[in-house]
């Protein structure tokens, strides 16, 4: 089983988009997949209850219990786990953190998000885990994204060569409580989670 960790200690990254969207796409590979909600607005399990399908399972779960629920996963014949940490959580973060096989840092290509995200890679550090930051909501037009990426590698850490675009099937897909691959399997968002899904499965193995 391998346990990935998205974290971010800022509001709106697309931290719940993107672990929900992963989930699916290795429910959709034909993984068992679960997400594990921490965030006490438990956004990932709101969109769960709402949910026709029962794939991905999503716990929402204490910080403090997070072994047993890990646990309780693998034993359940997880082969990916999804950690929705909480924004301005430091010990929420830190515990996904130490737990994670591979932690994943959304950030929008603006200069306070890429300002915060120091203190997550000073998480990850902590931790001493692999990580890459991922820039979400990046717009279609524009020369934003490619400034972010300098700006972001003077931090020492991996970028993920796929981008998220801010793209209205994100939006969508999370009211009807699908993934993009579900709402818009031929759609521009979902080529693009497939693409992060690879890549990360590459980070993984």
């Amino acid at each position: 089983m391998k346990t990935i960790a998205i974290l971010s200690n800022k509001g709106g990254s697309s931290k719940t988009t993107l672990c929900i969207n992963l989930a699916i796409a290795g429910t959709l590979k034909g993984k068992k997949t679960a997400i594990i909600d921490l965030d006490p607005q438990a956004s990932s399990s709101d969109w769960a209850d709402n949910r026709e399908s029962e794939s991905p399972v999503v716990i929402s779960s204490h910080p403090a219990r997070l072994d047993k629920v890990l646990k309780a996963a693998e034993d359940a014949g997880a082969d990916y786990v999804f950690i929705d940490s909480a924004p301005h959580s430091e010990s929420s973060s830190l515990a996904a953190a130490r737990i994670a096989d591979f932690i994943i840092i959304p950030c929008r290509p603006a200069i306070l998000d890429i300002r915060a995200i120091k203190n997550t890679i000073d998480l990850v550090v902590i931790a001493d885990k692999k990580a890459a930051v991922v820039l979400s909501c990046v717009q279609a037009r524009g020369g934003l994204a490619d400034e972010a990426e300098q700006a972001i590698i003077s931090y020492d850490i991996d970028l993920s060569p796929v981008r998220i675009t801010q793209r209205a099937a994100f939006v969508h897909s999370l009211t009807a409580s699908q993934g993009v691959q579900e709402y818009d399997p031929k759609g521009k968002a979902s080529e693009e989670i497939t693409a992060l899904f690879k890549w990360l499965c590459k980070q993984v193995t």
